[in-house]
């Protein structure tokens, strides 16, 4: 038999002072009137689904809405996370502050996840509390605070839009969605959504990864979420669910909901506050009973009826519903394209006879593209299947720090990295400067960094993890005497051991059967 819905348990536990400034903040917001060309784009999306979605998909009454705000709400109120941009968030009385606060958190949070980005947050807002000293901060500080993030592109772009907010904007962050969208860069919709409805309390639905999981799986939404329509149908209900009391506390609990209880794999339903106006596990109940012959009346089963053919909500026909997965049915993953591989040949050149210790030579990447303007080893682009690297390596390091010695370059291994859309191979190599004369002078973008200098600068994990592949096969007595701890993020692999030292530059081939380092994506 169907489940009732759920009566919205435990009570709010929100200061009356904080309700009743959230209301303020929503009526204020919502006097703000997006332009006329987004109005319209709004109204023909409204049109488009209104003649092409079934019923089904939609919530079919406001009680129904209604009764979703509350349920999902007061398990908000009781069961959110303690995180650090929520409490400067709700205890911050500056707009603009409180703006920045979101900000922050949101671009943080976009690919990452929280237990990663708390540490990051908290020493970026102690180091730039405000706006004003973001947009007065240099790049090279951005970066370096950033690195290990991942995601490069994103702390240079909130500096940006922070500079922008200084220098054009009287210092103010725009109060709405369609603003916020228009005005500043690298900010989205769903990205502008969140700032205005948390910050501002502008009545405005958002739609990130964990938002399309529970709104696919309510509404039993089976299509590829990135197509068009569905993207649109999904913004749609986004805008029908928010609260209009409690804009931005909906918007976080519907992604609190899909990132502790409608988690991709293994969802929580029993525990999930909206489980009785779930259409996935509808489904799911009424396949069990289907299954033991106990089938439930027409009336207690509701099913789509699209008047237009084949459903462009539905599970496409190639992929029909998999009883094995029940609500992770919804929603299906889109085909990826797999991500383009590339190679680097790159040295750690090292003088262990500088004045004042150990030192690396770091190169700065190009200003744009990716891992702008961060700092890395020399490298060379190779090809996958090429065996010269060493010659274009040394004539590299010939650029930087002038004529080298006839001293064999060593090899020691690969490192193979995933970023979002390349899968990086590089080869490592090593090359000291024992017994000669420290090269203290080298051209603009290239610098020599110690080891602890190196720990905190602006590098890429990538280059952590090329650093470790070297220092690991350091012999002890070289290691112990300028040995300095570098941080890297946690391994699931052991670092490579084999160790292969090259004849001459141009013609030991490279080894093949080399156990490769994989990292995560960044």
């Amino acid at each position: 038999m169907m489940r009732k819905p759920r009566a919205a348990v435990g009570s709010h536990r929100k200061q009356a002072s904080s309700q009743e400034e959230r209301k303020k903040r929503a009526r204020s917001s919502s006097q703000a009137k997006p332009s006329v060309t987004d109005g319209l784009v709004r109204q023909q999306e409204k049109v488009v689904l209104q003649a092409s979605v079934s019923s089904y998909h939609l919530f079919r009454n406001s009680a129904e809405v209604t009764a979703f705000r509350k349920s999902l709400l007061s398990w908000y109120d009781q069961e959110k996370r303690d995180l650090p941009w929520r409490r400067l968030a709700e205890d911050e009385v500056d707009p603009d502050r409180r703006a920045y606060a979101v900000w922050v958190s949101e671009v943080m949070l976009q690919q990452t996840q929280v237990a990663t980005v708390i540490d990051y947050y908290t020493r970026w807002m102690e180091k730039w509390p405000t706006l004003q000293d973001l947009a007065s901060a240099s790049l090279e500080e951005v970066n370096q605070l950033w690195a290990g993030l991942g995601y490069y592109s994103r702390g240079r772009r909130l500096q940006e839009g922070a500079q922008k907010v200084v220098k054009e904007l009287g210092g103010h962050v725009p109060h709405t969605a369609e603003t916020l969208q228009h005005l500043l860069p690298g900010v989205g919709r769903y990205t502008a959504g969140a700032i205005a409805s948390i910050a501002f309390g502008q009545v405005t639905g958002v739609v990130d990864g964990n938002v399309v999981r529970v709104l696919c799986r309510v509404r039993a939404i089976g299509a590829d979420p990135s197509n068009t329509l569905v993207s649109q149908q999904l913004w749609s209900l986004a805008q029908q669910l928010v609260d209009p009391s409690r804009p931005g506390d909906f918007n976080q609990a519907a992604m609190e909901l899909g990132a502790t209880m409608c988690t991709p794999q293994r969802p929580l339903c029993s525990q999930c506050p909206v489980q009785s106006l779930c259409r996935a596990h509808q489904r799911v109940e009424w396949e069990q009973l289907s299954t033991s012959q106990s089938l439930p009346s027409i009336s207690d089963v509701e099913e789509c009826a699209s008047t237009t053919g084949q459903c462009q909500l539905c599970l496409p026909p190639t992929e029909p519903w998999d009883q094995t997965l029940g609500v992770t049915n919804f929603p299906r993953k889109a085909s990826r394209r797999p991500p383009k591989e590339e190679c680097s040949a790159t040295c750690v050149l090292e003088q262990p006879r500088a004045l004042g210790g150990a030192q690396l030579l770091l190169v700065q990447r190009p200003s744009s593209g990716l891992l702008a303007g961060l700092w890395e080893f020399p490298s060379v682009t190779v090809e996958l299947s090429g065996q010269c690297h060493q010659k274009a390596l040394l004539q590299e390091l010939q650029n930087w720090v002038g004529p080298l010695p006839a001293t064999r370059l060593q090899y020691f291994g690969k490192v193979v990295h995933t970023f979002s859309h390349i899968k990086l191979t590089y080869q490592v190599y090593g090359l000291t400067l024992e017994g000669q004369i420290p090269v203290t002078t080298i051209p603009p973008g290239a610098r020599w960094l110690t080891r602890e200098e190196f720990n905190t600068a602006a590098v890429s994990t990538a280059m952590k993890k090329v650093f470790r592949v070297y220092d690991c096969q350091q012999p002890a007595a070289h290691k112990a005497s300028k040995r300095s701890h570098v941080s890297m993020p946690p391994s699931r692999k052991k670092p490579i051991r084999g160790q292969q030292v090259l004849d001459n530059f141009f013609h030991s081939p490279i080894p093949t059967d080399v156990p490769s380092h994989n990292g995560a994506a960044q």
